[in-house]
C-alpha cells in the first residue's frame, strides 16, 4: 500500500496538506500512533504516523514541530496524519516543518478515528495473503468470546498464540511494565523492555485503544522477529485493544470512587485547624470524618489499616489527565496490591498506596516522565501514614513536597519526598513561588533593587556576613573590604531592613529572605527605606 493509496480512500477524508509525486509513491509498512514529541524511539523505516498533535503548543511552536519532524524523518517515516481535534487544525509550524524535511503530511478530520486508519492499512497490507497468515477462525472467535467475559491480556495472548507452539511474547507499557508475557516467559525489568521497544529488538506492535492514557498504552513485543506473521500479530493487537479498552473502562469507574476519596481528604484537610476551641464538638467531628475515611479505604479495596503512603503528581495547567495517568502507571510498577488513583477537587493527582510502595515508585519514576519527555511530571510523597487519622496529614505534606518538586525543577521531570526536605533551603521551595517573592520584597526591601550599586553592595554584604556565619573579619577578608567598612554597611543593611543582625533571629528571617528573593526589583518597596524601632546601631 502506497501513501497515495490512502490518501485516496474517501471513507477516511484525510486531507493532503504538503508532498510531491515522488513522495506519495512511498509504500506504507505499517502505522504507529504517538504524541512523544521525540517519536523516533517507536517509529519503524515505511511507517505511517498518527498523531493528536496533543505534544504541540503555539509557545515554541516552531522548535517543537522542528523537532518531532526531524525525528520523522531520521526514522524514515512514509507519512504523518495529524489529527486535528486537539487544536481544531493542523499547526502551520507543523506543514511548514514537514515541507523543509520532506515529510508527507495529511490531516484526520476531527470524527475519524485513528483506529478506522489503522484498520484500512492492514486490511489492505495483509488483505491478500494466505490464510494461514492469520488467526485461525477457531481461534479468533474463542478471542472475541474471551474479550466478551472480560477476561485478561494473559489469557488472551496465550490462547492467540497457542496454536503457533511455543512462542513467546510480551505486552508491555510504554515505560517497560510487563502488562503480560507468554508461559515460561522470561521476566524483563522495567528498564530492559524500554531497550527492547526503542531499540528495534524482535518486533513490537503498538495496541490501539480508545480512552487510555499515553502513558498506560500496551505493545504486544515478540522476541523473535520471525515467530508469528505480521497480520497474526496486528489482529492479536486489536484484540488487545478491545481488552484494554473494557479494562479502561473498568478503571475509569475506579477512578471515580477515588476522586469521591479524595474529595474527602480534601476537604477533611481544609478543615484543620479551625475552631480549635470547639471541644467535643470537634472531637466528635474528627471521629465522623475518620470513620468516613475508614469507609472509603474499604470502598477501593485498601485496608482500613496502615501504613499508607500518599503521593500526588501533576503536569501543569490543562494537562491534569496526563498527570494522573502517569501516576497511575507508576504506582503500576511499585505494587499490584488495592490501591487509589484519582483527582483531588483542584485538578491535582494523587494516590494513596501500601507505605511499601513509595520505595520502588521512585525508581520508576523516571521510567514513566520518559515515555512523554516535552511533559515535565512533578510528583510529591508525604510521611508515611500509620492510620486512616494521618492520612490528610500525609496528602498535605505531600502536597508540599509537590510544591518543591515544581520549585527546584520546574522544566524536568522530579519526584521529591517530603522527607527529603532537611534544610531551609530545601523546606522553603515547598512554599508558593508568589508568598515567596511576596516575603522576600516585604523583608529586604529596596536592597532588592540591584540596579542600584549601593543596594548591590548591601545585598552582597548580607549574603556574605551570613555565610560567614556573622563574622566580621571573615566577611572583610572575602569581600577584601576594612572592617569598619563591614561594619558601616551591617549598619545600613539594618537601617534597611528594620532587622538587628545581632539577633539569631532577624539573621534566620534575612537568610530566608535571601533564599526567598526572585532578583527582581519592586518598584512599589524600591523607594519605602523605613527603619523599625526594634533595629539598633552597633
Amino acid at each position: 500500500m502506497h501513501v497515495e493509496h490512502l490518501l485516496q480512500d474517501e471513507s477516511l477524508g484525510l486531507r493532503l496538506l504538503w508532498a510531491d509525486d515522488r513522495l506519495l509513491r512511498q509504500e506504507i509498512s505499517g502505522v504507529t500512533a504517538t504524541d512523544l514529541e521525540d517519536p523516533a524511539r517507536f517509529v519503524r523505516r515505511g511507517e505511517a504516523v498518527l498523531s493528536g498533535l496533543v505534544w504541540w503548543s503555539p509557545e515554541d511552536g516552531q522548535g517543537r514541530a522542528e523537532r518531532f519532524v526531524a525525528a520523522l524523518k531520521a526514522s524514515g517515516a512514509a507519512v504523518l496524519l495529524a489529527g486535528e481535534e486537539t487544536h481544531g487544525s493542523v499547526p502551520d509550524d507543523l506543514v511548514e516543518a514537514c515541507a523543509r524535511h520532506g515529510v508527507p503530511v495529511a490531516a484526520v478530520p476531527v470524527h475519524i478515528m485513528f483506529r478506522a486508519i489503522t484498520d484500512t492499512v492492514y486490511l489492505r497490507q495483509w488483505g491478500e495473503l494466505s490464510r494461514h497468515h492469520a488467526l485461525p477462525e477457531t481461534v479468533r472467535v474463542r478471542l472475541s468470546r474471551l474479550v466478551a467475559q472480560d477476561a485478561g491480556p494473559d489469557l488472551i495472548l496465550a490462547t492467540a498464540l497457542a496454536h503457533l507452539g511455543r512462542s513467546t511474547a510480551y505486552v508491555f507499557t510504554p515505560a517497560g511494565r510487563t502488562v503480560a508475557a507468554t508461559e515460561g516467559a522470561v521476566p524483563v525489568p522495567a528498564h530492559e523492555a524500554v531497550a527492547l521497544m526503542s531499540e528495534g529488538t524482535g518486533v513490537t506492535v503498538p495496541v490501539e485503544a480508545d480512552a487510555v492514557s499515553p502513558y498506560g498504552r500496551w505493545h504486544l513485543h515478540l522476541p523473535g522477529p520471525d515467530d508469528a506473521p505480521p497480520r497474526m500479530l496486528h489482529e492479536i493487537a486489536a484484540i488487545l485493544g478491545r481488552c484494554q479498552e473494557s479494562r479502561a473502562r473498568r478503571r475509569a469507574a475506579e477512578h471515580q470512587v477515588a476522586d469521591e476519596f479524595g474529595a474527602l481528604l480534601a476537604g477533611i484537610g481544609g478543615g484543620t485547624g479551625a475552631g480549635a476551641g470547639a471541644g467535643a464538638g470537634t472531637r466528635a467531628d474528627a471521629g465522623a470524618g475518620t470513620a468516613a475515611v475508614e469507609g472509603a479505604l474499604r470502598t477501593c479495596g485498601l485496608s482500613a489499616e496502615g501504613p499508607y503512603g500518599v503521593v500526588v503528581a501533576g503536569t501543569g495547567a490543562g494537562r491534569e489527565g496526563l498527570a494522573e495517568g502517569a501516576l497511575a502507571e507508576a504506582v503500576a510498577h511499585a505494587t499490584t496490591g488495592p490501591v487509589a488513583v484519582g483527582r483531588l477537587p483542584d485538578g491535582t493527582a494523587f494516590a494513596v498506596v501500601p507505605a511499601v510502595a513509595t520505595a520502588p515508585l521512585k525508581e520508576s519514576w523516571p521510567l514513566v516522565a520518559a515515555c512523554e519527555p516535552s511533559v515535565p511530571v512533578h510528583g510529591g510523597i508525604g510521611s508515611p501514614a500509620v492510620g486512616p487519622r494521618e492520612l490528610t496529614g500525609a496528602l498535605a505534606e505531600a502536597r508540599y513536597a509537590l510544591g518543591s518538586a515544581r520549585t527546584t525543577m520546574p522544566d524536568t521531570s522530579a519526584l521529591t519526598d517530603i522527607a527529603s526536605l532537611t534544610g531551609l533551603d530545601t523546606l522553603l521551595t515547598g512554599i508558593p513561588a508568589d508568598v515567596r517573592t511576596a516575603y522576600s520584597r516585604t523583608v529586604l526591601g529596596p536592597l532588592l533593587d540591584t540596579r542600584n550599586a549601593s543596594f548591590a553592595a548591601l545585598l552582597q554584604t548580607l549574603e556574605t556576613f551570613l555565610a560567614c556565619d556573622g563574622s566580621w573579619a571573615r566577611t572583610a577578608e572575602a569581600m577584601h573590604l576594612h572592617v569598619n567598612s563591614v561594619h558601616y554597611r551591617i549598619g545600613r543593611i539594618e537601617h534597611f531592613t528594620g532587622r538587628d543582625l545581632s539577633r539569631l533571629y532577624d539573621r534566620l528571617d534575612l537568610r530566608a529572605a535571601l533564599l526567598c528573593r526572585t532578583d527582581l526589583p519592586d518598584p512599589a518597596t524600591r523607594d519605602r527605606p523605613a527603619r523599625s524601632s526594634k533595629a539598633r546601631a552597633r
